[in-house]
């Protein structure tokens, strides 16, 4: 299978390669200009394929050598492969020496250099920018590395696994040899020269063994390692404890770096990752910050067995590894916050972004299943479906075999695929071998319909109380609607965790027709046909249905409740997750009805006093409050449309923000004070839902005193920016601020740039505030384009091109989608402009109008228009094409 301009590559095409790679022993002679790299294989034909030409990978490579058994051979290169046609049986050797120039590259793949120091990102096919091979995840190798460079400028040299030696070379140079004794695919290989210094920790596993922990940054950065360092070993303690996966490598190297085209990535033992996901100290970064740093560490250390020790087999495969990872690092985080409301404020977390990401992507021309059918450039599909719905598949396999099962089922997978590369198949079979009664394993087939079937399965809720027998039956349907490539779908297996609620707010016990006894006040039903029956007996009174708690599983609910269901249900669902969707469900209600009757909103008494009930609850957290009580997104409400006006779904939205800010005045007041942390900065979940709550206080307290022209609130919040004693509360004021109100907005943005210049992570946090801010006038779109002539703003940078472009162009529909298409025409000379240099961010912006077909007039033709301009241009990367292609079809 292999990658051209246009090629589309298919899944059911796949067949292993004819020639298998044992071992790889590769030297580097780095140099930013001209870097040579000599690879030496031990090659072993397929005994199971019948005789072909041997072709590698290649792309931007300076071929100058080919040794087949010491003795050149002829060769030849087509379409940026090297093919060689006469080549031993059995088993030989294969010496390639090619140059590369890594201060060129600036896709960020492959070999590059980034602040004077040399890093590589192989993942999915850069390894292939690094020497000719066979660069596809199912060959697997062991990798001997030697890298060789200026000692002065590049003290630091590091590659995979274990350090063997390090020795002084002539004229100023030094080198470092690096074994990974654990095969593994190109994908995971990486190398960094760089000047860099290391927080250290020492560690001793479960087992007894002893390893080193590195986190290697700057000289100037080494203050802000200690939350990364943190999580890491947390990481490591956490995977023992729960699957008894240990760490297999003396040590475990994390690296920061500024360019880098994703979060971070997994390579065996030397995980690479962008500096947003490694630095931090309370001066510097948000709580979100600490978070999003414990997720990711996780996320890369986890991928150490499942990813690394278990690889896929084809890149078709990459929930394999992705899914089941995000499900691993959701799990961490959760276990780490400790108590049930702050574990449901982590799941209501991943929910929103699963709902603002993942479903649209899902319903619009980009949408594919899990497991994908075919692609054109396999960047394209490192997406919310195969990351965020991919960990959706696992939970709802973890739901169905239980916690215990679960565990059980990782460790079949292990024992039976450890070292191979494998397929999701394979991992779905293996949780459900190891729990032979479950619901899983008795509708396996059925079940992994949740990989082949694209879009989001909607699920129909309806009720019936019978007071003369006491019960209560629920009708569940389920149907999915047509998406490219799939006209029609097979249902699917879908647990539904739910319970039932009394009127005056009590648990019910949930017996089903023909059980001797109640089971409970919770429980999983499994939907698995198109519609079932569910009766449940001995039920007292009429119930309010919770269903779906914990969202249990990754589908759109039509479940009709009124406005007294929703409010019982909010004020006394024992399930934290649907207490807070109750109160979505009561705010999207009021929204959409406004947005579909033109634009007038007026909140009513019964929502204001709901809300309030929240804000003033003595028992609920505070992290839960504030998002009870953050509105649904536009983007959500977007989805529930058929023809979206973006402009008119941002007034409405704007409207109901307002309207609660002044009725819930004093309310907004009495929280700001309750809420403030006093002592030393700490991340943990209490002190940073008590932060987010005051900091929402606060923005709502500033709206309301703009609109009525009271300055008292905007100077406290310009004071707490100027006294703020962590980066939390500095910038949740100056969000406030920038937000609504511009006359003191200005000199605070000004004096923040000023006090952080030299901190890049903070200055990103700068442009983003800006773009992202709330479109009244069409002054945030202005100067966010003002903002692109900045000294400090770079394309070149993936870290800082996403700070401006991304919240623009794709979180703020009402700045982005303007009637006279200057949003359109900004995206697509952007999407043009960072083609030519980076294509993977550029396909990434590209996807800012999937659903263009979704808008309405005049912006659906000012999309189409700025699309095909992106389209007709003949010199695009696959990454773009693919997207803009797609977008375009009918």
């Amino acid at each position: 299978m292999r990658e051209g301009t246009n090629t589309v590559v298919r899944r059911e095409d796949y067949t292993a390669p004819a020639y298998w790679i044992r071992t790889v022993d590769l030297c580097f002679e780095l140099d930013p200009a001209k870097t040579l790299v000599i690879n030496k294989m031990t090659v072993e034909r397929n005994a199971d394929r019948p005789a072909e030409p041997m072709r590698l990978d290649g792309e931007d490579l300076n071929l100058t050598r080919v040794l087949v058994n010491g003795e050149s051979v002829s060769f030849r290169v087509e379409n940026d492969q090297l093919v060689l046609d006469t080549l031993p049986d059995g088993s030989f050797s294969l010496e390639i020496r090619t140059t590369c120039a890594p201060e060129k590259n600036t896709q960020l793949s492959g070999l590059y250099t980034s602040g004077g120091g040399f890093f590589t990102q192989c993942e999915a096919q850069g390894f292939r920018r690094i020497t000719y091979f066979l660069d596809r995840p199912d060959v697997m190798a062991v990798f001997t590395v030697t890298l060789k460079a200026d000692k002065a400028k590049y003290p630091v040299l590091l590659s995979n696994g274990n350090l063997l030696e390090q020795a002084e070379l002539p004229n100023g140079r030094h080198m470092a040899k690096w074994h990974d004794p654990f095969p593994k695919p190109s994908y995971l290989f990486a190398l960094v020269a760089a000047n860099l210094v290391a927080r250290e920790q020492k560690i001793r596993s479960r087992s007894g063994r002893d390893h080193l922990l590195q986190v290697y940054v700057r000289a100037g950065d080494l203050d802000k390692t200690e939350h990364a360092m943190n999580s890491l070993i947390a990481s490591v303690a956490w995977d023992e404890a729960r699957f008894g996966l240990s760490l297999d490598l003396e040590r475990f190297m994390v690296v920061a770096v500024s360019d880098f085209n994703m979060g971070a990535m997994e390579n065996k033992g030397l995980n690479i990752f962008n500096t947003k996901y490694v630095l931090a100290n309370p001066a510097t970064a948000t709580d979100v910050d600490y978070a999003g740093i414990e997720s990711v560490v996780g996320h890369e250390y986890f991928h150490n067995w499942t990813g690394n020790r278990v690889t896929c087999r084809d890149w078709f495969q990459l929930s394999l590894k992705e899914g089941l990872t995000v499900f691993r690092d959701q799990e961490f985080s959760q276990d780490l916050a400790g108590s049930p409301s702050a574990r449901a404020v982590k799941r209501i977390d991943d929910v929103r972004a699963l709902r603002q990401f993942q479903f649209p992507e899902d319903a619009g021309p980009m949408a594919h299943p899990v497991r994908p059918d075919s692609y054109q450039a396999i960047d394209n599909f490192y997406t919310a479906t195969v990351y965020e719905k991919g960990a959706e598949v696992v939970r709802m396999q973890h739901t169905l075999v239980g916690r215990e099962g679960f565990a059980k089922g990782m460790a079949l997978y292990f024992q039976r695929h450890d070292g191979q590369a494998v397929t999701c198949d394979d991992f779905a079979q293996a949780i459900a071998d190891a729990n032979p009664g479950s619901e899983l394993a008795a509708r396996l087939p059925q079940f992994k319909r949740w990989y082949s079937q694209a879009g989001t399965p909607r699920v129909k809720a309806l009720g019936r109380y019978d007071a003369p027998s006491r019960t209560y039956t629920l009708l569940l349907e389920q149907h999915s609607l047509p998406s490219t490539g799939q006209p029609s779908k097979e249902p699917y297996v879908i647990p539904v965790a739910m319970g039932l609620v009394s009127r005056e707010g009590r648990p019910l016990p949930l017996q089903l027709e023909g059980e001797a006894a109640p089971v409970g006040t919770d429980r999983v039903l499994v939907l698995a046909e198109a519609r079932q029956f569910f009766t449940f007996v001995n039920v007292d009174s009429e119930p309010v249905p919770s269903l779906l708690r914990g969202f249990s599983a990754p589908v759109t609910l039509e479940a009709p409740l009124a406005d007294d269901d929703l409010l019982t249900l909010l004020a006394h669902d024992p399930d934290p997750f649907n207490r807070w969707e109750a109160g979505q469900r009561l705010a999207l209600n009021r929204l959409l009805a406004a947005v579909q009757a033109g634009g007038e909103l007026s909140v009513d008494e019964a929502f204001v006093g709901a809300m309030r009930s929240v804000l003033r609850h003595p028992e609920l957290d505070a992290a839960f409050k504030e998002l009870v009580l953050t509105l649904p997104g536009e983007g959500y409400l977007a989805e529930q449309l058929d023809v979206v006006d973006p402009q008119r779904i941002h007034a409405v939205r704007e409207s109901m923000k307002q309207q609660l800010a002044q009725a819930l005045r004093d309310d907004w007041a009495w929280a700001f004070e309750a809420h403030q942390v006093s002592g030393g900065y700490s991340p943990d979940p209490v002190s940073s839902g008590r932060r987010a709550l005051a900091n929402l206080a606060l923005a709502n307290l500033v709206q309301d005193a703009a609109l009525r022209g009271d300055a008292v609130w905007p100077g406290k919040a310009l004071q707490r920016f100027k006294d703020a004693g962590n980066m939390t509360d500095r910038f949740g004021a100056l969000a406030a601020l920038v937000n609504a109100h511009a006359e003191l907005a200005a000199p605070a943005l000004q004096r923040f740039h000023a006090h952080f210049k030299d901190e890049p992570l903070v200055i990103d946090k700068w442009f983003a505030l800006q773009a992202g801010a709330p479109e009244r006038d069409g002054s945030v779109f202005a100067r966010a384009k003002a903002l692109l002539a900045h000294p400090d703003f770079s394309l070149r940078n993936p870290n800082r091109a996403r700070s401006l472009l991304m919240p623009l162009c794709l979180n703020n529909p009402a700045a982005f989608h303007r009637t006279d298409a200057a949003g359109y025409v900004f995206w697509a000379d952007r999407v043009i402009e960072i083609d030519s240099i980076n294509p993977q961010l550029a396909s990434r912006l590209a996807r800012a109008l999937d659903r263009w077909k979704q808008l309405a007039e005049p912006y659906r033709s000012a999309a189409r228009e700025a699309i095909s301009r992106v389209a007709a241009k003949p010199d695009l990367s696959p990454d773009v094409r693919e997207i803009v292609t797609r977008a375009l079809q009918d």
